[in-house]
């Protein structure tokens, strides 16, 4: 990325300070309800932020940052629903495009343990396999919500008759803090996306599940796994970790763009710190060539996957070793934010900065104390005549 490109990027935490106007847009140029394109646009002082959500083949999210407020989103939608969807996504005018990345959700894993040494696994859930809801139904244009949600289109297993995967959008304008668990901090360059996988029957006993992700980003950024652990649990409880995996520039290691969540997923459609199920993430691996299954990827980025852009996975994991979470309760759910620029950390809760101050403050006072007292002793009169009775 040139340097006045990148510039312009690290300027949108400026220009996100007094919020941003957010519209949501559903197949934007076209009349039809068969496939799924969510056109979210926060627009700021001086730039704009484009999120592409799609379910034409693997649920994904192209990110597109702009210097213009006014820059537009264009769809060929003969091309794009063609079998070679090259060139029909872009975004007017070119030039104002300042940076571009894509999440894909490709597969989820299940399985389980025949023995203490071995794993068994079931067939991969394809992602691009699933037939998808129409999102049109589920966009709350007040609270900037959508929910895109799915069954696979071939269930020889019966597991999803009475289930369901998920992936809910929510848009931001501003800054702030879900009130929700897990509580993730987010600024008005950011999304939030949460996974849900709700009612679907485990084909094991004590079945766990991984999701795998894939990250698109152009020629020469790099993407790395960043672990932050603070003693601090006040807004997510029992939880000191987060993670994220960062797009960063190749000239100076900047962060271009994220994808954050905290080690943890929720057995529960309202959840409580009880409610907690163990979040691992595997090792950041390059896909190489590999061609992301995403009409909307390829629409944009073309199909040069390893020259003109490269593609990373990753997988994340729910569940102990014993996998008893997922089949109690049949609910799984895990949220992340993604979004452009530095991944929100969070700062010190006033809790414990109270603890932490008492717990510092508490002997230097005793020591001033003492102190003082042994001053006052020493300053006290002496009189060499006995007191009358």
């Amino acid at each position: 990325m040139a340097a006045p490109a990148l510039g312009a990027l690290l300027l949108l935490g400026a220009a996100a300070v007094g919020g941003r106007e957010v519209s949501m847009q559903y197949n934007p140029g076209w009349n039809g309800s068969s496939v799924n394109v969510l056109h979210v646009r926060a627009v700021g002082r001086s730039d704009a932020l484009h999120y592409v959500w799609s379910t034409i083949g693997a649920p994904s999210v192209l990110l597109v940052a702009t210097r213009s407020p006014d820059s537009a989103l264009s769809i060929d939608w003969g091309r794009l629903l063609s079998p070679a969807p090259t060139g029909a996504v872009w975004i007017d005018p070119p030039g104002s495009v300042v940076y571009a990345a894509a999440v894909v959700f490709t597969k989820l894993f299940e399985y389980s343990n025949a023995n203490a040494s071995e794993e068994v696994f079931y067939p991969t859930y394809d992602l691009s396999d699933f037939s998808w809801d129409s999102i049109n139904r589920t966009m709350n244009h007040t609270a900037l919500t959508a929910e895109l949600r799915g069954v696979p289109t071939s269930d020889s297993s019966g597991s999803f008759s009475n289930g369901s995967l998920a992936f809910r959008v929510t848009a931001y304008e501003s800054g702030g803090r879900d009130g929700a668990l897990p509580g993730l901090l987010h600024t008005a360059n950011s999304s939030k996306v949460e996974f849900v996988l709700a009612g679907a029957a485990p084909r094991g006993n004590g079945s766990r599940f991984v999701l795998e992700v894939a990250t698109v980003e152009e020629r020469g950024a790099a993407s790395r796994l960043r672990s932050v652990r603070s003693i601090d649990d006040e807004y997510t409880p029992t939880i000191f970790e987060t993670l994220s995996l960062v797009a960063e520039s190749p000239n100076d290691s900047s962060p271009l763009s994220f994808l954050q969540w905290k080690a943890t997923a929720y057995g529960s459609q309202h959840p409580t710190r009880g409610d907690g199920i163990r979040c691992r993430a595997g090792g950041l691996r390059a896909a190489g060539g590999t061609r992301p299954p995403s009409a909307i990827v390829r629409a944009y980025f073309g199909d040069g996957a390893g020259s003109a852009y490269s593609v990373s996975a990753i997988n994340v994991s729910f569940g102990g070793e014993d996998g008893g979470a997922y089949q109690e309760r049949r609910y799984l759910s895990w949220s992340a934010l993604l979004g452009f620029g530095l991944p929100p950390e969070d700062a010190f809760s006033p809790l414990i900065v109270s603890i932490v101050a008492a717990a510092l403050g508490a002997p230097l006072l005793l020591l001033l104390l003492g102190a003082a007292a042994l001053l006052c002793a020493r300053r006290r009169p002496y009189s060499e005549y006995e007191p009358i009775n």
